[in-house]
């Protein structure tokens, strides 16, 4: 993380790990990228060859933003059993832990890795005393977790809801994510 530890080595249960993206993940991560915007793609009626362009497009356009508007942020693998499935993407400053991008495969999801993942995130926020805060579209089903969580949306940005998990809801969602089932 920007200028402290990783997560990475805080987040290790049952075959899951993080680990640092590499330069030959590119091929995997636009992939994962890709799959986030099937449903909106689907509306389109272009052809492979145009939705493949446009989402290395799109792809590389989200990756130079991230590198550019957080720097040195933690970009991982989300790995199960040494096979990549996802991917975290995390930023800590001195005032939050922002949770700037979570992507679990559509075949690995609704087994609790997603769930794993963020407790380590929510661990990590804890030990720093920090809030976590996203951003997160409105109709994105991931908000009602993160608000079942404690999130709080603390104001619109464009198409998507800024929101803050406080200090003071930390233990909270710990607690809910360590005993919260599979969804």
């Amino acid at each position: 993380m920007a200028g402290g530890s990783s997560t990475a080595g805080g987040i290790v249960s049952a075959g899951l790990c993080l680990r640092p993206e590499r330069e030959s993940d590119g091929p995997f991560m636009q992939a994962l990228y890709g799959s986030t915007r099937v449903a909106e793609l689907d509306q389109l009626d272009w052809s492979a060859e145009q939705r493949d362009r446009f989402i290395a497009q799109q792809f590389e356009a989200q990756r130079a933003h991230y590198r550019q508007h957080y720097p040195g942020a933690d970009f991982l693998v989300i790995e199960y059993n040494a096979r990549p499935i996802g991917r975290l993407y995390i930023y800590r400053t001195a005032s939050e832990l922002r949770l700037m991008d979570i992507i679990v495969q559509a075949d690995w999801r609704r087994q609790g890795l997603g769930r794993n993942v963020l407790l380590g995130v929510v661990e990590q926020a804890v030990e720093h005393e920090l809030p976590v805060t996203l951003h997160v579209e409105p109709f994105n089903p991931a908000r009602y977790w993160y608000q079942r969580l404690g999130f709080e949306r603390v104001e619109e940005r464009g198409v998507y809801w800024f929101m803050r998990l406080p200090v003071t809801l930390l233990e909270t969602a710990r607690s809910r994510l360590a005993d919260a089932p599979p969804t």
